[in-house]
């Protein structure tokens, strides 16, 4: 029940984030700025420049916008070429992701059982991991060229725009994208990659490490082999008896001679 708590979970809040994603691809506001404002008139004249990943607009006070679409994909700037392609990236990837979770998750009854299913839902894992970055990394370019532009000395061609509302929305996306993925890989990577169960055999002065028992009656010591049942000894295989034996077959002047040199 847990486990299945957690999937749902991780299937909402990743989806939720992609979503977000995909949202501010058509947003507007990327960036915005302002001129006028300023008082000394009846009539305060404010101007809006702004931009997206398709258009530059500007707005007037009469709320009146002008638009210049962007040219083709070859003549457009690297950085908006850049930005749209680690999206349209991560999009991909997490679309991929979304079905494999789907499939793959505990509550759903298509894809099999057992460990397949867990195998599928660690690749959406994985998937959702890699395009969530995929979309960090664009909001961080973007981010990066605005911070770069503000930051610069003042220029009279230059404007010096702001971050816009789409920049959080997609921030707050990757990250709920990455949350997703981690929650899903949380519920099966210890079924899809077990510990080996180590024991320790506290034998005298040294301790030997060995896995569990297999058939035959053989056990995977480090250096160590345990005889079969009809010899039980410990570290040699001989008997009880046949020590007795060993002993009885000795002459009083075998004795005597080792006495001697004692």
């Amino acid at each position: 029940m847990r486990k299945r708590l957690i999937q749902v979970s991780g299937f909402l809040i990743s989806t939720l984030g992609w979503l977000f994603v995909l949202c501010t691809m058509a947003m507007d506001y990327w960036r915005i700025t302002q001129i006028g404002g300023q008082g000394g008139s009846f009539i305060i004249k404010v101007a809006w420049y702004w931009s997206n990943l398709w258009q530059d607009c500007f707005t007037d006070s009469t709320a009146v916008t002008n638009c210049r679409d962007f040219p083709v994909l070859w003549s457009v700037k690297p950085i908006v070429q850049g930005v749209r392609g680690l999206l349209m990236c991560g999009l991909t990837l997490g679309f991929f992701g979304a079905i494999f979770c789907f499939v793959g998750m505990e509550c759903t009854y298509i894809g099999g059982g057992g460990k397949n299913k867990d195998m599928l839902l660690f690749a959406g894992s994985v998937f959702h991991f890699v395009g969530g970055v995929s979309d960090l990394a664009a909001y961080c370019l973007y981010i990066n060229k605005v911070a770069r532009t503000t930051f610069t000395q003042s220029s009279p061609g230059i404007l010096k725009y702001d971050l816009g509302p789409p920049i959080f929305i997609g921030l707050v996306g990757s990250f709920c994208i990455l949350l997703g993925a981690i929650l899903y890989a949380a519920t099966v990577y210890k079924v899809l990659f077990p510990k080996a169960k180590v024991v320790l055999a506290h034998g005298g002065p040294r301790t030997r490490t060995y896995m569990a028992s297999r058939a035959g009656g053989r056990t995977l010591y480090t250096g160590y082999y345990r005889p079969p049942r009809q010899y039980r000894s410990y570290g040699s295989g001989i008997t009880s008896s046949s020590k007795l034996t060993r002993i009885s077959q000795i002459t009083p002047e075998k004795l005597s001679d080792r006495d001697a040199f004692v």
